[in-house]
């Protein structure tokens, strides 16, 4: 019986890990350059006893655990905006932006320039160019980005977007604001990579989808918890039976 209760907090604590994602999914659906996340677990059978007296056999005793989180990392829906510091990133490429904790990833092509004269994320965060961050000067207007990346203005080149991909992106860890850290080094993207101006990816989440495994996964989570409540009426009769028996 105590077997049934560990089996089943398992399994409620991995539907209570999916459910978070799911929701994280659904509060970026409108958030540009966004990558959806899934849950992924795996069976743990739990090892014999050593013990070779007891009949009958032991049992295969199988639990949940988390396996990890991998990023869904399909190509969103390219919106036209007409912002000239707008760009929609193609294939598995990311911009670099520099952060206090370090360069960090980003998919979000809605720039814009802040009081300093800096090209920066919608989330203040600088946008480093080949060169570094990319500057303007007070007097400067008509800053566009080019198809190749290359910033400029009206008084001429200011820099190009630095753009990076990974051996394996799938391993990015989240670090908040649309951002990505990564544990091994970014590589440089092949020369010649395109990006659309005057565009935005969408976030890759399937609103419908999500919706329903939501729906799937707190059902589930409800029918986890009822046969952990029934096993625990179980236990405590059988306990009681027990005690009147013994007095």
């Amino acid at each position: 019986m105590e077997n049934a209760l560990l089996i089943g907090l398992s399994r409620q604590v991995a539907l209570s890990r999916e459910l978070d994602v799911i929701a994280n999914n659904m509060a970026n659906v409108g958030t540009s350059g966004f990558k959806a996340r899934s849950a992924r677990f795996n069976e743990f059978v739990m090892p014999k006893a050593k013990a070779e007296a007891f009949k009958p056999a032991d049992q295969r005793l199988s639990y949940v655990i988390d396996k990890g989180t991998p990023l869904d990392l399909s190509q969103g829906a390219t919106e036209f905006t007409g912002n000239p510091l707008d760009v929609a990133l193609k294939g598995d490429n990311f911009l670099v932006v520099q952060t206090p904790a370090g360069e960090r990833y980003t998919r979000a092509g809605s720039l814009t320039i802040n009081r300093q004269g800096q090209l920066v994320t919608q989330s203040g965060q600088p946008v480093m160019g080949e060169a570094g961050p990319i500057n303007f000067g007070n007097t400067e207007f008509d800053m566009r980005i080019a198809a190749d990346g290359t910033v400029t203005s009206d008084q001429g080149t200011r820099g190009k977007l630095r753009q990076v991909r990974f051996a394996d992106a799938r391993a990015l860890v989240s670090d908040g604001a649309n951002l990505f850290s990564s544990p091994t080094p970014p590589q440089a993207a092949p020369a010649g990579t395109r990006l659309e101006p005057g565009a935005i990816e969408r976030s890759n989440v399937k609103a419908v989808t999500e919706l329903t495994r939501l729906m799937e996964v707190q059902r589930a989570y409800q029918n986890v918890a009822n046969m952990i409540s029934r096993s625990d009426d179980l236990r405590s009769k059988a306990i009681s039976r027990l005690a009147d028996q013994q007095a």
